[in-house]
């Protein structure tokens, strides 16, 4: 029995390490990959900055709110005539009722000039112009994270490229130590082919750092809670062409930015506070009703009271407010301007970009390629020099850098040119 006991018990220790040896030896979960939309949108939810702008517009409703109330009535009453000691030769309680005075007594003030549905319109006003300029924090909010997104991915092919590099290289100080040993080349030119490796080993380190610090700079503006600490990012990063016309796309502005629908939106706030300075300038009056009870005589009273407008009748906040709607329609027409002068100017950095990228892409790279390729044969057969084969190397790895820089431009100038016309929808 107790044979069996122990033999079920080495199993079962046994099946117990087999499966944490399992366990342990399964792969880690891989990152989280995000694309360039999934950034945007985790970005427009979790931004911090964009959710505190948010609640301008939470509080703006609440202001409506303000706006909207009815003035509370007054309620009032005095007991007056109290003696301090009891009274001589009569009760307190005859005292009390025939010598002192009480009153009880309610009062309303009346608006007019529609006081309250200027204020309720001048509030809705200030709503929709709060909201536009949150939306066109979000446009801004896009954009910085569609910079940052491409600056990742010209990062990570960075990083790719000098792996590329340093694993080729490899393979060339591979052969030169084989040719050295064979007496093919001398120790010299063997020596300055294995020193150049630390280049290349330098590349990869810099750009890794530089993936990470990009990474590191597009979660800040993520919200740095709704991502892993281990996530990345995938998309296309290459040079293709957007066509578009200038016409379309300024037009297509004109119908988007929200910088230029919150300057519309101001002006008819600008009139919604004339309004409401004009209604601000005639009087409320108020009317009052008590009862009043007057040694031992009980009473009525009503009465009505309205301020006279001979001095202040609000002539200068009507007069800034008339003035102010000027100056909206004035921002209203600069910020027309500006939408167009942005596109124009993100239209043209992006034709730049695409001239450049394509000029890499069409001719340059083909053509660094094939140098380095010959170099690197004739080289290994004793045809060119050693210095003109590690410039053919230079020349490329620069080419490709280049390339891929340009790349970026193209694409962060692309997301400008998103921003300008405020909307991702381009053609």
């Amino acid at each position: 029995m107790n044979t069996k006991r122990a033999t079920w018990a080495v199993c079962a220790v046994l099946a117990s390490i087999s499966c944490a040896g399992s366990a342990l030896g399964q792969a880690a979960p891989p990152p989280a990959k995000i694309t360039l939309d999934d950034a945007i949108r985790l970005a427009l939810a979790h931004n911090h900055t964009l959710l505190a702008a948010r609640t301008t517009i939470q509080q703006n409703q609440a202001a409506e709110i303000t706006a909207n109330l009815r003035p509370n009535p007054t309620l009032f009453t005095d007991w007056e005539y109290l003696p301090l000691s009891p009274p001589p030769g009569e009760s307190f309680s005859t005292y009390l009722q025939a010598s002192t005075e009480g009153d009880l007594g309610l009062s309303y003030l009346i608006e007019r000039g529609h006081k309250r549905a200027r204020r309720l319109e001048a509030a809705k006003a200030a709503t929709a112009v709060s909201r536009a300029q949150v939306t066109d924090n979000e446009r801004g909010v896009a954009f910085q994270v569609g910079s940052l997104f491409v600056n990742a991915q010209l990062a990570e092919s960075t990083l790719e490229l000098a792996e590329t590099d340093v694993k080729s290289f490899q393979k060339t100080v591979d052969i030169s130590e084989i040719q050295y040993k064979r007496g093919g080349i001398s120790e010299n030119d063997y020596l300055k082919i294995k020193i150049q490796l630390v280049q290349f080993q330098t590349d990869v380190e810099q750009a890794l750092v530089n993936k990470l610090q990009a990474l590191s700079d597009l979660r800040q503006q993520l919200g740095y809670e709704s991502v892993p600490a281990d996530y990345d990012v995938v998309g296309n990063f290459e040079y293709r062409p957007l066509a578009v016309t200038i016409d379309e796309l300024q037009a297509k502005a004109l119908q988007n930015r929200p910088d230029l629908r919150a300057a519309v939106l101001g002006v008819t706030a600008a009139n919604s506070q004339y309004s409401l300075a004009k209604a601000n300038g005639k009087q409320d009056p108020t009317i009052s009703g008590n009862y009043s009870h007057a040694n031992g005589i009980s009473g009525i009273t009503w009465s009505f009271s309205i301020p006279l407008a001979i001095f202040d009748r609000n002539q200068g906040n009507i007069a800034q407010t008339r003035i102010a709607i000027r100056q909206a329609d004035e921002q209203q027409k600069a910020a027309g301007g500006q939408v167009l002068t942005d596109v124009k100017d993100a239209y043209e950095g992006m034709q730049e970009s695409a001239r450049v990228a394509q000029l890499y892409k069409s001719t340059y790279l083909e053509v660094a390629q094939k140098s380095r390729d010959i170099s690197e044969y004739a080289y290994r057969r004793g045809a060119v020099a050693l210095l003109d084969f590690l410039d053919a190397e230079r020349s490329y790895r620069a080419t490709q850098l280049a390339y891929r820089q340009a790349v970026a431009a193209y694409l962060t100038a692309v997301e400008q040119l998103r921003q300008a016309v405020g909307t991702r929808d381009l053609p």
